[in-house]
């Protein structure tokens, strides 16, 4: 992530109980916000994850059924690690998620038997930063947790749910807050056993990172993470922090 110098982060709202992560792949949320988890879990809320895909295509040297074997172990041990039991994936293509209806149904679906109060995705836009691409996964993913928390509320949305799956419209995410974000707006601060928990949960992708990185796993992950909490630290108060861009709902 990203961020310019510019207005002071504001903190992120705590007066919620359950939150929902929805990501593409395994390891999304573990590059950009796995520390603030781990600070919410502890605080004792409850924080469920749903993967789009088990990311399948992120490995070359594995085929992608034997992948998405070993990402998905993988995403189920980081998860745990963050204190985070409740974990599901929704088994699109890893690489040709598509926007659009089916995708905003699927996460709807989830949104109204989760219930959460908060929703969590990834960067959404182009970019990271204006320099790098960001793939077509993260940007589809994101826009359609944009949309879907709208439409969990909406009865007339995907009225079949409610018809023959036993669902209830959620009009109660309050927020969704995207990490990765270059436009910030929020952060959740983090402490030092957060932001080791947060580097174990990312270092419990070996298989991933060994074949991203010639560093060895450990010290990848702990570089990524602490990297990551100190980029906001500026805006926060010289704190170590997870920051989001805020949608109040």
């Amino acid at each position: 992530m990203t961020t310019s110098s510019g207005t002071t982060l504001e903190a992120m709202p705590e007066d919620w109980q359950r939150a929902l992560a929805v990501v593409a792949h395994p390891d999304d949320m573990e590059y950009g916000a796995a520390a603030a988890v781990a600070e919410w879990v502890a605080a004792g809320k409850e924080v469920s994850y749903l993967l789009v895909t088990r990311g399948e295509a992120g490995i070359d040297t594995l085929e992608p059924a034997e992948c998405a074997r070993v990402r998905d172990t993988e995403q189920r041990a980081s998860a745990r690690t963050v204190g985070v039991t409740s974990l599901e994936f929704l088994d699109h293509r890893d690489g040709m998620i598509e926007e659009g209806v089916p995708l905003r149904r699927d996460i709807a679906a989830v949104v109204r038997r989760t219930r959460p109060e908060l929703v969590i995705t990834l960067n959404h836009r182009e970019t990271w930063g204006g320099r790098a691409w960001n793939t077509p996964d993260h940007r589809a993913v994101g826009r359609a947790v944009l949309d879907a928390v709208g439409d969990a509320g909406n009865r007339w949305i995907f009225s079949e749910q409610l018809e023959s799956g036993g669902l209830q419209p959620w009009g109660g995410v309050r927020w969704v807050a995207v990490a990765g974000s270059t436009e910030p707006t929020h952060a959740v601060p983090v402490g030092e056993e957060s932001v080791r928990l947060a580097v174990a949960s990312l270092a419990e992708h070996r298989a991933y990172i060994t074949a991203l990185s010639d560093e060895p796993v450990e010290s990848y992950a702990r570089s990524v993470v602490e990297w990551g909490v100190r980029m906001g630290a500026e805006r926060y108060g010289g704190r170590d922090c997870v920051a989001f861009e805020l949608y109040p709902r």
